[in-house]
């Protein structure tokens, strides 16, 4: 694990591999950590480099310092990791609040995209109400008491049957991650939008999506490709919010399909 001093904040985050690959980025869901990567890394560090971060007040990274938080402040985050990996374009890859990064940096820095594949994310995620009312609970009852609620929406059945353990596991990521970058994100993905704002950049793009997702249902990821002028899009079987969990393999297909195009 390396931090980086940003805005006034220590961010976490790992650079593994070697630096004559292209290196891919990749962002992980609100509520969990860089860790949602970990199965994929043995086969991702033969190919690429490979830089993971945790979000503000997730894993090992510092918490909001009472900035109201954006996606350009996000993705400006991820520009200054990369910038310390030294590369000028790189390939980035992002589930849900991750994707909403990807969508800013396709909106604003196209150029230094090699590819984007965006995973369980929407132009627009939910409702301004859901978000603040899920605020509101944050601040008053605490992440650690709403985890076994928000947790189990995040995976499909099929991937709680076949590990018991991984709601309980979450949960306590869940419960140590900070309460009020919770809350203030969750209120950033009430008033993000990019509908009308992705058309005709140039990027190559894939999007995937999960049979079983609660949070970005397949219309979601629909209305998106929509947006991006008809980009793929690629329904998983049995799998809910978090495919680098519930189906590694399949995501790192597609992660190599894209970037050989």
């Amino acid at each position: 694990m390396a931090y980086l001093e940003f805005n006034g904040r220590s961010v976490a985050y790992r650079l593994l591999g070697a630096q004559t690959n292209p290196l891919v980025v990749l962002a992980h869901p609100l509520g969990m950590s860089q860790a949602v990567w970990d199965d994929m890394l043995p086969a991702l560090l033969p190919r690429y480099r490979v830089l993971t971060w945790d979000l503000p007040g997730h894993g090992a990274s510092e918490s909001v310092n009472g900035e109201r938080v954006t996606p350009a402040d996000l993705a400006d985050e991820a520009l200054a990791l990369i910038a310390q990996a030294g590369d000028a374009r790189f390939h980035f890859v992002g589930t849900s609040i991750g994707g909403v990064i990807g969508q800013r940096l396709i909106e604003a820095h196209s150029d230094r995209l090699l590819s984007a594949t965006l995973t369980n994310t929407g132009a627009v995620i939910g409702n301004p109400d859901l978000w603040n009312t899920r605020a509101a609970r944050v601040r008053d009852e605490g992440l650690e008491a709403m985890a076994g609620e928000i947790v189990p929406r995040w995976f499909g059945p099929k991937a709680l049957e076949a590990s018991p353990g991984l709601k309980a596991g979450w949960c306590v990521q869940m419960g140590r991650s900070d309460d009020e970058s919770y809350a203030q994100l969750c209120e950033m993905l009430g008033r993000a939008t990019f509908t009308g704002k992705l058309s005709g950049k140039r990027v190559k793009v894939q999007l995937l999506g999960g049979s079983d997702d609660l949070a970005t249902p397949p219309d979601t990821l629909a209305a998106l490709a929509k947006e991006l002028d008809g980009a793929p899009l690629t329904i998983f079987n049995d799998v809910g919010h978090v495919p680098s969990i519930e189906a590694p393999e399949k995501l790192l297909y597609k992660v190599h399909e894209m970037s050989k195009q």
